[in-house]
């Protein structure tokens, strides 16, 4: 058995598991490959992979219905859907099942690349934070902080609350967040950054929490008190 970490790989297209196979094996992990979603869980149990990716499945929920069971049994696993677009619907969807992240289903591998990076590189041990008002974004565990409380983010979340966190008081067109937390990998709906910005305050601003990421109609977005 390899002592590398393995990923497993459910039900993507043949061509995107042969140029992602020896990506992840660059990489330092050990790819494997699953065809049949029922053989799944056997496999999950015996190789006890540091992260599964599962593709969507067409118009059906098995996807969604197989990346939920895989988080009732293994808590700490790290579930990625391939969906088939970025929609509201589809996001939702992810975060019901209990995935962690998404990818839009593509032949673009570095895009699940930045994703292991991510959620399984092990962080530096200096903490480097960026901090406004009360909220505190720790780069080296990438978690946010809020009065203490300690709160999960997507990689996007993540990408997109720095990149607020580094401009404090500036408005940020659309365009320039989209070049900066997207860049050209933006393949998604232009309603993107209204999503991601909806689940930034719905994790920053709960009842007890004074409004932060301000909308600049026609302009785009400011991290601001007030």
């Amino acid at each position: 058995m390899s002592l590398n970490p393995s990923i497993v790989l459910v039900n993507l297209n043949n061509m995107f598991n042969e140029r992602i196979s020896p990506e992840l094996q660059e990489a330092g992990y050990t790819p494997i490959i699953v065809d049949d979603s029922h053989q799944v869980l056997e496999n999950v149990k015996i190789h006890q992979p540091a992260m599964v990716v599962i593709n969507r499945q067409h118009n059906d929920n098995t996807g969604f219905s197989l990346c939920s069971q895989l988080r009732k049994q293994q808590k700490s696993i790290i579930l990625i859907m391939m969906i088939n677009a970025e929609t509201v619907e589809e996001r939702v969807a992810c975060l019901e099942a209990g995935a962690d992240d998404y990818l839009v289903k593509t032949d673009y591998s570095p895009a699940l690349l930045k994703l292991v990076c991510f959620y399984l590189t092990p962080t530096q041990t200096a903490k480097e934070q960026l901090q406004y008002s009360d909220i505190i974004l720790d780069l080296t565990t990438r978690k946010l902080f809020v009065n203490n409380n300690s709160i999960e983010l997507t990689m996007k979340e993540f990408e997109l609350l720095k990149y607020l966190m580094s401009h404090p008081q500036e408005v940020l067109s659309r365009d320039k967040i989209l070049e900066n937390v997207w860049g050209d990998e933006f393949q998604g709906e232009s309603n993107v950054i209204e999503v991601y910005i909806r689940y930034l305050r719905i994790k920053i601003e709960n009842e007890d929490h004074k409004r932060l990421i301000h909308t600049v109609r026609g302009v785009g977005y400011v991290l601001r008190e007030g």
